[in-house]
């Protein structure tokens, strides 16, 4: 069984497939377009990544969804300072993200939608609310949702309306809009040159472009429907984001919006929030740069509870790559070990698929999976110091490995270039080739170049490999 916590009930609860449908529908709130991902962001995507496996994993089919804000005040900011059309600058980022999500093994998922693609939804949505009389046209020409006609508004963020903060509500103070109250949210913009230069769109309500509230509330509806079963993001979407997606899509249709709403906790670094400020603020390519892998990184990203605060430390960088440095080895072990055959193997494994799947099924205790696996390694290791565990034994043990690597994404399974630079791996294969021809000035100059630049060759009679140091 497979329990999440959900933020509006404030419990863990049972995740099912409803009746009638073929498939779970998770919609997950992706990236601002403006600028590359910090590993605040990432945090948050590694998350959804997990969970997604790990619901892939409990059996249940998937259909999600990820948007990619391209139209908001950020974006336009940032391709103004650019001199590049909208699209242009947005694409940028588009393609950067999508490299970093294949650097850090996340999956693809089913659907992707950008916010400029979905206008005509949007205000097909707004018009609605306006025919209902749950919004209303400012002064200013801009359309408002007012919150006083949805008396649930606050369930998810568990805010009362007279304890909320005056323009909580959208990312602009109070006195660009003219508002009847400070807490209703702009479903519309209207259209003004100096802030929005050339992005903009007609519209039954005037020239303007969509809030950003609305736009997640139409791409979800629109691609999955009036009621979904899962919607992920990070904390900080919880208010006013997530509360007013709620007053939006339940006061369009009428129906509940969201099944099981998950958050994921905030990442700091060295015990301090990031900033630029604090010269504390990385993006993926910042510690690509150092030297640090992909697997690396998704392993510190993955490897606390997702509704507990990361501290991101490099001492804890340094770990990761210590521990899938053991896996490694382990994995190279099982491949090249050949022993007598061992009575507990069978049960070893069966121990820890079991302890692996109860800890994920219990709202991902991501720490007691993990535990799960190193308690086999030990004990596999232990077996083949004893010179137990057979060659069909030890492809039985890489094989659930690759079980538990579909929902970790992380462990070092592929033959041959385990997160191995390119041009190590071909210095190794030079030096291999120069000691198969004795040319052993060659050999050492290539085991040099490969020490010098932090990696060891290891040999054995079994055969050499490049591993770091």
């Amino acid at each position: 069984m497979l329990n999440i916590y959900n933020t509006e009930s404030r419990t863990k609860e049972l995740i099912e497939l409803p009746e009638g449908q073929t498939s779970l529908k998770m919609y997950t709130c992706g990236p601002t377009v403006y600028n590359y991902a910090h590993i605040g962001n990432l945090r948050t995507y590694v998350f959804e990544d997990l969970l997604r496996r790990t619901i892939k994993y409990f059996g249940f089919p998937l259909i999600q969804a990820m948007n990619l804000t391209d139209v908001e005040d950020k974006t336009i900011k940032g391709a103004k300072e650019k001199g590049l059309p909208l699209a242009e600058y947005t694409q940028i980022y588009k393609e950067a993200f999508f490299e970093d999500l294949k650097t850090l093994n996340i999956e693809p998922v089913e659907i992707i939608c950008s916010a400029t693609d979905n206008i005509s939804e949007m205000i097909e949505m707004v018009k609605k609310l306006l025919e209902k009389g749950i919004a209303y046209k400012g002064k200013d020409g801009g359309i408002y949702y007012s919150i006083k006609h949805f008396p649930s508004y606050g369930r998810l963020s568990h805010l009362k309306l007279d304890e909320l903060q005056e323009g909580a509500s959208e990312r602009v103070s109070d006195d660009e809009y003219d508002k009847e109250s400070a807490c209703d949210f702009v479903l519309w913009k209207p259209y003004d040159e100096k802030r929005d230069g050339a992005v903009f769109w007609e519209s039954p309500f005037g020239k303007g472009r969509p809030g950003w509230h609305i736009e997640c509330s139409a791409m979800a509806t629109t691609l999955l429907g009036e009621t979904i079963d899962i919607h992920v993001g990070g904390v900080d979407n919880i208010f006013p984001h997530h509360e007013n997606e709620i007053a939006q899509s339940e006061g369009c249709s009428g129906k509940h919006f969201v099944r099981h709403w998950i958050h994921a906790q905030h990442l700091i670094v060295n015990g301090k929030k990031m900033s630029k400020s604090l010269g504390n603020f990385y993006t993926l390519r910042d510690l690509l740069e150092k030297g640090y892998t992909g697997a690396e990184i998704r392993y510190l990203l993955l490897s606390t509870h997702y509704r507990t605060q990361l501290n991101f430390t490099f001492e804890g960088l340094d770990a990761a790559r210590q521990t899938l440095t053991r896996f490694s080895d382990f994995i190279y072990r099982l491949r090249t070990h050949v022993g007598d055959s061992s009575e507990s193997l069978n049960l070893i494994i069966d121990r820890c698929r079991t302890s692996f799947k109860e800890a994920l099924g219990d709202d991902l205790n991501i720490s007691v999976a993990l535990a799960s696996l190193f308690d086999l390694l030990k004990q596999i290791n232990a077996l083949m110091d004893d010179n137990k565990v057979s060659k069909s034994e030890a492809e039985k043990v890489l094989t659930f490995l690759k079980e538990l690597n579909t929902v970790l994404a992380v462990l070092p399974l592929e033959q041959g270039n385990l997160d191995i630079p390119i041009e190590i791996q071909e210095a190794f294969e030079k030096r291999q080739a120069a000691r198969a021809s004795k040319d052993w000035a060659e050999a050492d100059k290539q085991r040099d170049y490969i020490h010098t630049h932090g990696y060891l060759i290891e040999d054995s009679p079994t055969g050499s490999r490049v591993k770091k140091q």
